[in-house]
C-alpha cells in the first residue's frame, strides 16, 4: 500500500535571509532581459545515478524550453574534476550554475569566485550556502528519521541487529544517515552489525559486492535482521545478494522511489519500503525560479523542499 506520508510542500522555505521578515528576496541581478538565450551549466558528480539523471533531463528540457541554452557537465564522482569544471564555466562567463546532487561546501572556493563574478548559483538536491540563490530539495533530515522508524518499529519490532549502506558526502544522505544515527540510540535491542560506505560510481554494482561479503560475514540464518540504505541503488543491490544467497529473511529499506525499488517491493522481494522523493518537483522549482530572476522578477532565496512519501508493496 502506498502511503501518502506528506513531508513537506513544494516552496517551504527553510534557510532564508528573506525568512526572517517574510519577504521574498531580490536576485540582486542585472539579467532582466528574459531567459532565452542565456547559458546556464549544469554540475554534477553522480550523472550515474538513476535519480540525479532525472533531475538534470527535467531540468534541461525545462530550460531549453525557456529558450536557455544548457550545458550539462559530470565529473564521475570526481569532486576535485568539479571544482575544476566550475572554474571553467565561470571562466565562461555563463548566465547561471545548477550544482546537482553535490555538496556546495567542497567547491567552496570555485562557488565563491562565481558569486564574485555576479553569476547566480542553484542547487538541486544539493546543499545550500550563503550566496546561493535556492537549493531545491527534499526535507532529507525528515525522510531519515521516517524510513528509520518504520522499519525499527513496523518491520523489526524494535529488535534485531542492521546493516548501513551509506555515502555521507552526498549532502542530502549524510541528512539521513543523521537521523538514523540519531534514532538507532533509542532502540537499545537493534544492534548495528556495521556500516559500509557504498563508492558511486556503480552504486548498484558496489552495493551488491559489499553485500555478498556481509553475507559470507554473517552466514548464519538471522545474524542479519535489515539492511538499512541511505537511497535506493544501494536497496537494490543489497536485495540481489541477499536474493541470489536465498536470504529471504532479511529485510531492506531505501530511500528515493526508484522505479527499479519500486517494482522490487511490488514484487515481493526484501526490499520493502522506500520513500519517494519528488525529483520532477525540484526540477520544477529550479526551472521555476530560474525563469522567474532572468525576467528580473523577485524570488525567494534558500531552501525549498518538494513533498515525498513513503512506498510499500501495493
Amino acid at each position: 500500500m502506498k502511503k501518502l506520508l506528506m513531508l513537506a510542500v513544494t516552496g517551504l522555505l527553510v534557510l532564508s535571509m528573506a525568512a526572517c521578515n517574510g519577504t521574498p528576496s531580490s536576485t540582486g541581478t542585472d539579467e532582466e532581459s528574459g531567459p532565452a538565450g542565456k547559458k546556464v551549466s549544469l554540475l554534477t558528480p553522480y550523472l550515474s545515478s538513476v535519480t540525479t539523471n532525472q533531475m538534470v533531463e527535467e531540468m534541461k528540457a525545462g530550460m531549453e524550453e525557456q529558450g536557455m541554452v544548457v550545458t550539462v557537465v559530470d565529473t564521475k564522482g570526481d569532486f576535485a574534476q568539479l571544482a575544476s569544471r566550475i572554474e571553467d564555466t565561470v571562466s565562461a562567463k555563463a548566465d547561471a550554475i545548477v550544482l546537482v546532487s553535490a555538496d556546495p561546501s567542497q567547491v567552496a572556493t570555485q562557488l565563491q569566485s562565481a558569486f564574485d563574478a555576479g553569476i547566480p548559483v542553484f542547487g538541486c538536491d544539493s546543499g545550500f550556502v550563503d550566496g546561493m540563490m535556492v537549493n531545491a530539495t527534499s526535507d532529507n533530515a525528515a525522510m531519515g528519521e521516517l524510513i528509520t522508524k518504520y522499519l525499527f518499529d513496523d518491520l523489526m519490532g524494535g529488535k534485531g541487529t542492521v546493516i548501513a549502506l551509506t555515502h555521507r558526502p552526498h549532502p542530502g544522505v549524510a541528512k539521513r544517515c543523521t537521523a538514523f544515527d540519531d534514532i538507532l540510540k533509542n532502540y537499545p535491542n537493534i544492534k548495528l552489525i556495521t556500516e559500509q560506505h557504498i563508492e558511486v560510481p556503480g552504486p548498484i554494482e558496489n552495493s551488491r559486492k559489499v553485500m555478498e561479503n556481509l553475507i559470507l560475514s554473517n552466514s548464519a540464518k538471522d545474524s542479519i535482521t535489515a539492511v538499512w540504505c541511505a537511497w535506493d541503488e544501494p536497496a537494490i543491490g543489497a536485495t540481489q545478494a541477499l536474493q541470489d544467497a536465498g536470504r529471504g529473511e532479511v529485510i531492506v529499506v531505501g530511500v528515493d522511489g526508484n522505479s527499479q525499488a519500486v517494482e522490487m517491493i511490488n514484487q515481493g522481494t526484501n526490499l520493502k519500503a522506500t520513500v519517494a522523493q519528488n525529483f520532477e518537483g525540484m526540477a520544477t522549482i529550479v526551472v521555476t525560479e530560474m525563469t522567474k530572476m532572468f525576467n528580473g522578477e523577485e524570488i525567494t532565496k534558500g531552501e525549498q523542499y518538494a513533498p515525498a512519501s513513503i512506498i510499500t508493496k501495493e
